[in-house]
C-alpha cells in the first residue's frame, strides 16, 4: 500500500474518506497529502535541503544547543524530559531552516501542538479541536505571509528564502503552496522528532542495561535510535486511499475506499522480528541488522525529514549517555491524547551525572 501507485490520498479528486471537508487547513496543497504529479514537483523543490550532506552543517549547532540544554537539565536533576530536552532542539532546527527568529519559537511550538491534531482523522476530533486547528492555521498563515514579505525585501540562505525565490522567479510554486509547505515542515519536522526523543529517553530509563551498553559503546547509538523508532513508533498508522480498484491480501478495494496501514503493529510483527516487544539496542547493529522498520513510512511519501531526525537523535543521545550514569523514571509518563501520533506528553526523569 505504501509503495503502490494504486494508493495515495485522493484529495484533489475529492474521493478520500479522510479529507476534512471545508477546512481551511485541508491539506490540498500539503506535501503530506498530495499525489503525483503535484507531490513529485513539491518534494523535488525542498528535498535538497534535507539530504544528509546538506544537513551536516547543522551538526555543530545541534551539539552546542543540546549541550546547553543538558547543562541545565543536569543542574536541575529532576526534569520533564519533554520540555527540557525533547522539544527544544527540533523546534530550534526547523525554525533555523525556515529562517524563523529564535524569539518566535514559543509561538511556533503552540501552533505546532495545535496543528498536529490535524493528523488524526476528523471523526476522532471534537468540534473544539477543529475550531482550534482552524484558528492556528490562520495565525500561522498570517505569520508566514508577513515573513515572506520580509524575505522578499531581504532574502537569506534559509529554505523559505529559496521557496520565495522559486515562487517569484520561476513560477514553480503558488503562494498557497509556499504557505502549505511551511506549515507541514513545521508540524512534521518538529512533532514527530519530539516523540522520537521522548520515547527514546523513556526506553533508556526503563531499560538501564540497554542504556549501559550504549553508554559503554557509543558506536551503538545510531542503531539504538533505529530500535527506538521501531519499538515505539512516533507515527502509529498511515492513512491511504485506493485511487483505483485493486486487490490486497484477498480484499477488493474500490476506488475511494480508505485503509489504515498500522505502522506500530508492523514494527512489532513476530514473523519479522525476534522478540519484537523487547528493546534491544543491538538489533540494528552488526553485519546482519534486523529488517527495516516502517516508522518513516515507505515509497514516495517516505519521510523527507528522516535524515534530520536521525542526526538530532544521534547527537542528543550520545551527549545524554556520555554525561549521565543513569536515567531514572520518577513517575509513569502521561501520554498524548492522540491516535496517529504517539509519545509522552510529560516525562519526569532524574538524570544522574556521570562522574
Amino acid at each position: 500500500m505504501l509503495q503502490s501507485p494504486a494508493f495515495g490520498h485522493g484529495y484533489r479528486e475529492n474521493i478520500s474518506p479522510f479529507r476534512p471537508d471545508g477546512d481551511p487547513y485541508d491539506g490540498l496543497e500539503s506535501l503530506l497529502r498530495t499525489d503525483p504529479p503535484d507531490h513529485t514537483r513539491l518534494r523535488r523543490l525542498v528535498s535538497g535541503t534535507f539530504t544528509p550532506t546538506a544537513l551536516t552543517a547543522l551538526a555543530p549547532e545541534i551539539t552546542a544547543y543540546a549541550s546547553t540544554l543538558l547543562d541545565a537539565a543536569l543542574a536541575a536533576g529532576e526534569i520533564d524530559a519533554v520540555t527540557a530536552l525533547a522539544a527544544p532542539v527540533p523546534m530550534r532546527m526547523i525554525c533555523r531552516l525556515l529562517g524563523v527568529p529564535a524569539s518566535d519559537e514559543t509561538a511556533f511550538g503552540e501552533w505546532a501542538a495545535t496543528l498536529i491534531r490535524c493528523i488524526d482523522p476528523d471523526f476522532l476530533l471534537t468540534p473544539d479541536d477543529i475550531a482550534q486547528r482552524r484558528r492556528a492555521a490562520r495565525e500561522l498563515d498570517d505569520y508566514f505571509r508577513d515573513l515572506i514579505a520580509r524575505v522578499r525585501a531581504d532574502p537569506g540562505d534559509d529554505l523559505l528564502s529559496q521557496l520565495v525565490a522559486t515562487h517569484l522567479e520561476a513560477g514553480a510554486l503558488t503562494g498557497s503552496e509556499v504557505l502549505a509547505l511551511c506549515a507541514v515542515l513545521l508540524v512534521a519536522g518538529h512533532e514527530t522528532t519530539v516523540n522520537l526523543l521522548a520515547g527514546g529517553i523513556l526506553a533508556l530509563a526503563r531499560h538501564p542495561k540497554a542504556a549501559a551498553l550504549a553508554r559503554a559503546e557509543p558506536g551503538l547509538v545510531p542503531a539504538a535510535v533505529e530500535e527506538m523508532l521501531r519499538h515505539d513508533s512516533p507515527v502509529q498508522f498511515i492513512p491511504r486511499t485506493a485511487l483505483r480498484e485493486i486487490e490486497v491480501g484477498g480484499y477488493e478495494f474500490r476506488r475511494g475506499e480508505g485503509a489504515l496501514v498500522l505502522v506500530g503493529s508492523a514494527n512489532r510483527d513476530p514473523d519479522v522480528f525476534d522478540e519484537p516487544d523487547r528493546f534491544l539496542v543491538t538489533r540494528y547493529a552488526g553485519a546482519t541488522p534486523a529488517a527495516r522498520h516502517f516508522s518513516f513510512g515507505m515509497g514516495i511519501h517516505y519521510c523527507l525529514g528522516a535524515p534530520l531526525a536521525r542526526m538530532e537523535a544521534t547527537i542528543i543521545f550520545r551527549l545524554l549517555l556520555d554525561r549521565t550514569s543513569n536515567i531514572e523514571l520518577t513517575e509513569e509518563p502521561a501520554y498524548r491524547d492522540q491516535s496517529v501520533i504517539r509519545g509522552p506528553r510529560a516525562l519526569s526523569v532524574r538524570l544522574v551525572p556521570r562522574r
